[in-house]
């Protein structure tokens, strides 16, 4: 009889512990399964795209738009210094490349209703990264909040011989 006992005391123990472990198992795998707020992706399908040339008839000759808006997300083609011909302007003088590529940013983000402090990502292409580091301060009167995320990179050539510079960005319009 103390056997029995015993051996139903063990058994017991055996159950208890095999619930309490699945018990504990299925829990945590329906807690796993409760997608957090932050981990859903919203998507509405009435976020069509605003497209916005700067040049339609360069643009359009060229076949690109200069920024396409999705939602809160405007993506910005890379911007060089030209004029509304497509003639390269400021030949020779980086700094003023720059100046020219960052007001025809701000054109596009005005059109936007955004500004600077808007931007997210950054990206600039230079034919001559030391002559773009000796001007690279300039961008401290564009950004006079945060600098945004962004890659320097140099290349062997840009779309036009005589183009130094060329950036894109990445914009978040907050509502």
């Amino acid at each position: 009889m103390i056997k029995t006992t015993k051996l139903a005391s063990k058994l017991s123990l055996i159950v208890i512990f095999f619930a309490f472990t699945f018990g504990i198992q299925n829990c945590v795998q329906k807690k796993k399964e409760v997608p957090k707020e932050s981990e859903k992706e919203v998507v509405t399908d009435s976020e069509e795209p605003e497209y916005f040339l700067l040049r339609p008839e360069l643009e359009k000759a060229f076949g690109y738009s200069h920024a396409v808006k999705i939602g809160n997300t405007i993506k910005i083609s890379g911007a060089v210094s030209m004029d509304n011909e497509g003639n390269p302007a400021a030949i020779g003088d980086l700094g003023q490349q720059m100046k020219n590529c960052y007001a025809d940013l701000e054109k596009i983000l005005n059109h936007f209703d955004c500004t600077f402090d808007d931007v997210i990502v950054e990206n600039i292409f230079t034919t001559n990264m030391p002559l773009f580091l000796e001007n690279a301060a300039y961008r401290t009167e564009i950004y006079t909040k945060n600098f945004p995320t962004g890659s320097w990179l140099g290349v062997k050539e840009l779309a036009l011989p005589e183009l130094l510079i060329e950036i894109e960005l990445e914009v978040h319009k907050s509502e």
